[in-house]
């Protein structure tokens, strides 16, 4: 494949801003004693405002594999793609009700992860090691993919091999390693402004170059009659169940991230996080205009078996070489940010969760950033492993698992927030009940999709995967609850009062 000079050296000249960007964060609103605290390292010293933190949140949720991945998805099968939209719009009245109050009690006890919350809520560290186990093996596919969109960009302007992704980690893992979310926070600024620009001028000029968008949805509609399976541009009657079920079960999911928690935790206040919940949907329209880039590539004749190529081959295609170079660097960077909160996030579950929760000597401030930075190391060269060793689709698949995962903390975190009436042991045989469900179903269908057809009564009802076991979680744990207070079984103490809350 032929190798678009021009397009590289611009992608080369705003990936050495962005480095330059990532160093330069370790002095970013430095404390005068360094970062020796995981409040520090991995929470920005919860200390960032309105601005910062819907930049930091909006680099966090719409993500380089975002970028790619959902017009792909269009590309491929049509409007059944299009489900990343309701969700967003389900997603942020959700974060209105439930981050806020989060924020406060996590920040009142010193909190760094929702496991820490669980751990204080319920007095219970099984549970909270469950929780913690639960996000670090839901982010490592998750940032997996961060790498697979770098990849694609990497491929489209013509450099094969490994040694582009691994130079391009390295440097990612070192700035993270220094700066900690401060340098995420401070990329995810440029990150997000090239992205505006990368998606007005495609939404405004290729459809000009194209004839309108009466023309582009016209030829895309044909195109996708010819794919096997064959797709439209309209949803139909047997898609809505699972379309619908798909946009709730992936919006609960989202909010229990561990690196949606670590953004929200690094506001200063609770109102920075209500403010966010209210601002953050601008990021859904830009997220509209990007599905879209799917079906302008099937009408500009864009050819790929690839669909998550389908987007930089557009840009290729249709663009200056020069802006294209600038589109490839805004999805490349786009990886970047994520990657680094993902890290971040994971290491603060291990540090905090997992060793912190069974040392017999608890960790000082120092060690906690130290065992942190390491971790995070760690986690970053395993994502990249998996991705050079393993096919990407094993990333793809372990992903449609993550989002189902992730809603089995649904009953413990978020109900959690607002009662103690579940007992610590019924959520987590909840827990259990509710994973293994998930991933039954998922795996049942060979991990190729998550929207598993349920047969109930006579009747087959397609839904998200995520959603039935959602069900059978809470009813095990209310069940659990209910036979447990019956037979007068401890309940674990609350480190909580309702003051923490208010």
């Amino acid at each position: 494949m032929t190798v678009h000079w021009t397009a590289l050296a611009i992608f080369g000249v705003f990936f050495l801003l962005v480095t330059f960007a990532g160093f330069w964060a370790a002095r970013w609103r430095r404390p005068v004693d360094g970062m020796h605290s995981l409040d520090e390292w991995g929470l920005g010293g919860r200390s960032f405002g309105t601005w910062i933190t819907w930049f930091l949140m909006g680099g966090d949720l719409y993500t380089a594999y975002t970028v790619v991945a959902v017009p792909g998805l269009l590309y491929g099968s049509g409007a059944f793609g299009m489900f990343a939209l309701p969700y967003a719009v389900i997603a942020y009245p959700y974060m209105m009700v439930v981050m806020p109050r989060l924020w406060r009690v996590c920040q009142r006890k010193g909190y760094v992860t929702l496991a820490d919350f669980v751990r204080g809520r319920y007095g219970n560290r099984w549970l909270a090691l469950a929780i913690a186990v639960t996000g670090i093996l839901a982010l490592m596919p998750y940032i997996a993919l961060q790498l697979v969109g770098m990849k694609v960009v990497f491929e489209a302007m013509g450099l094969h091999g490994e040694m582009p992704l691994i130079i391009a980690f390295v440097i990612l893992a070192t700035y993270t390693y220094s700066s900690g979310l401060r340098a995420p926070a401070v990329i995810a600024v440029v990150k997000d402004l090239m992205l505006y620009i990368m998606v007005f001028a495609a939404i405004i000029y290729l459809p000009i170059k194209l004839g309108g968008y009466a023309h582009i949805f016209a030829v895309a509609s044909a195109a996708l009659a010819t794919h096997k399976p064959a797709g439209s541009i309209a949803l139909r009657p047997q898609q809505y169940l699972g379309y619908s079920t798909l946009a709730i079960g992936s919006a609960i999911a989202l909010m229990l991230y561990p690196h949606t928690a670590t953004a929200v935790l690094s506001a200063k206040n609770a109102n920075v996080v209500r403010r966010n919940a209210a601002l953050l949907p601008a990021y859904s329209l830009l997220l509209g205009m990007i599905a879209l880039l799917g079906y302008i590539a099937l009408a500009a004749g864009v050819q790929t078996k690839d669909t998550s190529a389908a987007v930089p081959l557009l840009f290729l295609k249709m663009f200056p070489e020069s802006f294209a170079g600038f589109c490839l660097a805004a999805i490349a960077v786009g990886a970047l940010v994520p990657a680094a909160i993902m890290s971040i996030a994971a290491a603060n579950l291990f540090t905090r969760n997992v060793l912190g929760g069974f040392v017999r000597t608890p960790l000082t401030h120092k060690q906690e950033s130290t065992v942190a930075k390491l971790v995070s190391l760690a986690v970053k060269f395993g994502a990249l492993y998996f991705v050079l060793a393993l096919p990407v689709t094993y990333a793809i698949q372990l992903q449609l698992l993550g989002g189902v995962w992730m809603t089995q903390l649904f009953p413990a975190v978020v109900i959690g927030a607002f009662t103690r009436w579940l007992n610590p042991w019924a959520l987590l045989c909840g827990w259990v009940a509710g994973m293994y469900c998930g991933t039954w179903m998922a795996w049942s269908l060979g991990l190729k999709s998550s929207v598993y057809p349920l047969h109930l009564f006579g009747s087959t009802y397609a839904m998200y995967a995520a959603v039935p076991a959602l069900l059978l979680n809470l009813a095990v744990s209310g069940a659990l609850t209910l036979a447990l207070r019956a037979a007068k079984a401890g309940e674990g103490s609350d480190a909580t009062v309702v003051e923490d809350y208010a």
